[in-house]
């Protein structure tokens, strides 16, 4: 099984968060390949950046998808990931969709703790865009600031196992994602401090990646998730040009 996974951002201390419990969640027989946004910003917050994100995702996916048989789009927001859904003959999933989907399955409703407030409202959305809004009790995210977003569960641990605490005892969770890359890792290190489980988005989608990759599905031709018409087409880079150009 390899595995292609994607930081949408450019930051590399994010990128060694995430390959670094990617390999704790993976099967002993999995490859994973990191790869970094080489363009765009520290770290997504807003539906904009996510735009950004997810057209650096598409690049990096046309250029290193050879030879994998899942891709993941490692950001909270999943931006980009449905647009890969349609190019990409390999599955591709989303940190949101993942962890979502392991809170579905563990039954009852869940919460949402991040790094920023601001970031929440598109969280909101994107479990909206999910369908699962009814199981969602909220999102709870950071006031204060931080000094890097590579150490930003470390230095604000305290504040975000606090946080934790009152999406169970205040808003009645049955279970929290941690959302995003910048606190991969944190799930697993304070599950024994909050009484109900915490999900990690990063170890979600790698098992949810190797599942899919293992079922050997079919890739699509035809439906609204299929390969885009080809169709006149300028200043693409050569690989995501092919993609856009290839027929189901």
């Amino acid at each position: 099984m390899n595995i292609l996974v994607i930081n949408p951002n450019i930051s590399q201390s994010v990128t060694e968060l995430i390959h670094n419990e990617a390999r704790r969640a993976a099967l002993p027989d999995t490859r994973i390949t990191m790869a970094t946004a080489p363009f765009g910003v520290a770290y997504i917050e807003t539906p904009g950046e996510a735009a950004v994100g997810a057209y650096a995702s598409l690049q990096l996916l046309a250029q290193q998808q050879a030879g994998h048989d899942v891709a993941v789009i490692a950001a909270f927001g999943d931006p980009g990931v449905v647009a890969a859904k349609e190019l990409l003959d390999i599955p591709v999933v989303g940190l949101t969709e993942s962890a979502v989907a392991a809170a579905f399955l563990l039954g009852g409703r869940f919460a949402i703790v991040g790094i920023s407030q601001r970031i929440g409202a598109w969280y909101v959305q994107t479990v909206e865009q999910l369908g699962l809004s009814s199981r969602m009790t909220g999102y709870r995210g950071l006031k204060q600031g931080f000094a890097s977003v590579g150490t930003v569960q470390h230095e604000a641990r305290e504040v975000l196992r606090e946080m934790c605490l009152s999406c169970v005892e205040e808003d009645g969770a049955d279970s929290i994602i941690l959302a995003g890359a910048p606190l991969a890792g944190l799930a697993r290190e304070i599950a024994d401090q909050v009484p109900v489980p915490l999900i990690d988005g990063v170890g979600s989608a790698i098992r949810m990646a190797e599942a899919l990759g293992r079922a050997g599905y079919e890739p699509r031709r035809s439906g609204a998730l299929s390969p885009p018409p080809a169709k006149a087409h300028q200043g693409l880079s050569g690989g995501l040009a092919l993609l856009m150009g290839r027929q189901p």
